[in-house]
């Protein structure tokens, strides 16, 4: 797939007025249209590259703005292609009329991403790449930025590279015996196929795994508080946020709906969803917010089971912790028992502490004591899922693929295991390795293209 070579422009900044607006100009002929535009004291032509310099652009005889210009020769610049950046004053009407003079003199207006696209068609960077320039710019925490710039440095497709590397090996084996089939001849160990096959199988798995994480990095870790009405969860919820998002209430079921908010910790944004209290009711519209609460709970990696210190007894507990076993898979959740409410107490409850197995943290939620140790918890429980991983999968196009080479895998293994015959073997490898180039954008469509790259903002 190739591009077309023509001139494209736009402004990269954000809509709105500015001190400084980017406008950006791509293609065969952006230093001819420049040349036309711009009056320095040295010809357009002759600027050094890389380096900015001040010019005036002019309409005719009219000044339009005094701007700095950067030049970019092919194929250093960020699509690989000659490329001018513009920095003007930030008037809507300068911007608007400096890409009209461009597409008077035979530039077009640039679709959304098509800057980013030209860069990969040009090998500047592979698909996976190009996508962490979404990411980057959508990134809103520290965890998100840093996935998106492990990403973008190319360790996601380092890791992409080993795979299709070793199965390129296994390709290469099998085919070699495909040409010689009629002497019935091995030359790949088949024991050997099994360990690298378990291996990358193993490879492909954590992977997967890695999905949900990397996602919720993206959007935010959901953090669900539950417990029974009245225990203190709107409080925490205020507290921990530092505003009255939630009402707080002395009557059983005030909260009837989950309420959402987010909250950043050391970088890292959690989702936290204040939820109904749960207990048996004749109110229908309160029925309804518990059902809500269960499919919160669902949703939740983390869970914040809140209970009264003062009116809780760790039978209580157990009870309450079995009735949700029976109502939610908790599996891959971690649970932290929040006793709420110790401002009430005369001295500090040891009943608890023989539970070395859970965690539990002694708070006021009304008084905000201790809540400094949910945030460590929370951060903790992030911590030991490598969080800082750098080949977390973060995108569903990806993890698509990558599901689809573990089911090729299986199939391998199934295959060696029943000692079908190689080119059955082989149809399953080279499969995977059409999976693998899709992700990295080997194998790629238009179509593709277009959905990828229409998800960028203009200019970029």
């Amino acid at each position: 797939m190739k591009k077309d070579g023509s001139t494209i422009c736009s402004v990269s900044t954000p809509q709105g007025v500015g001190a400084i607006a980017i406008v950006r100009v791509s293609g065969n002929d952006a230093f001819a249209i420049a040349e036309q535009l711009f009056k320095s004291e040295f010809p357009f032509r002759q600027l050094e590259p890389n380096l900015s310099k001040f010019a005036e652009i002019y309409e005719g005889d009219d000044l339009i703005d005094q701007v700095m210009v950067v030049k970019f020769a092919a194929p250093h610049s960020y699509t690989g292609e000659d490329m001018v950046e513009i920095s003007c004053h930030g008037s809507f009407f300068i911007q608007k009329k400096i890409l009209e003079l461009f597409v008077k003199f035979g530039a077009h207006f640039a679709a959304p991403g098509e800057f980013t696209m030209r860069a990969f068609l040009n090998g500047k960077m592979d698909l996976p790449q190009a996508e962490a320039v979404a990411d980057l710019i959508d990134s809103q925490t520290e965890a998100a930025h840093k996935l998106a710039i492990n990403q973008l440095r190319g360790n996601f497709s380092s890791k992409i590279a080993e795979l299709r590397e070793q199965f390129v090996e296994l390709a290469s084996l099998l085919e070699l015996e495909l040409d010689f089939s009629e002497e019935d001849v091995q030359f790949a160990d088949r024991e050997q196929l099994k360990l690298i096959i378990s291996k990358l199988k193993e490879e492909v798995n954590n992977l997967i795994k890695s999905f949900k994480l990397g996602n919720v990095i993206k959007t935010g870790i959901p953090v669900a508080i539950v417990g029974k009405p009245n225990v203190g969860k709107s409080t925490l919820l205020n507290a921990l946020l530092n505003d009255e998002r939630a009402i707080v209430s002395q009557i059983p079921g005030t909260t009837r709906d989950t309420i959402e908010d987010t909250f950043n910790i050391q970088g890292i944004t959690f989702r936290f969803i204040d939820t109904a209290g749960i207990r048996l009711s004749e109110d229908e519209i309160e029925n309804f917010g518990i059902e809500r609460t269960f499919k919160a709970i669902e949703k939740a990696d983390i869970i914040l089971y809140m209970i009264d210190i003062n009116r809780t007894s760790i039978e209580d507990v157990e009870e309450e912790l079995l009735f949700f076993e029976n109502e939610i898979d908790f599996l891959n959740k971690k649970l932290i028992i929040i006793a709420n409410k110790i401002d009430e107490l005369n001295e500090m409850p040891n009943h608890f502490s023989e539970w070395n197995d859970m965690d539990i943290i002694y708070i006021s939620a009304k008084r905000k004591v201790n809540l400094n140790y949910i945030s460590d918890m929370l951060i903790d429980s992030v911590n030991s899922r490598k969080l800082h991983s750098d080949t977390l999968l973060t995108n569903a196009r990806h993890y698509d693929s990558m599901v689809r080479i573990e089911e090729s895998l299986e199939r391998i293994e199934e295959g060696l295991a029943e000692e079908l015959p190689t080119d059955l073997i082989a149809v399953e490898i080279r499969s995977a390795l059409t999976a693998l180039g899709v992700i990295t954008g080997q194998v790629s469509s238009q179509e593709l293209l277009n959905n990828i790259f229409s998800k960028f903002c203009i200019g970029k």
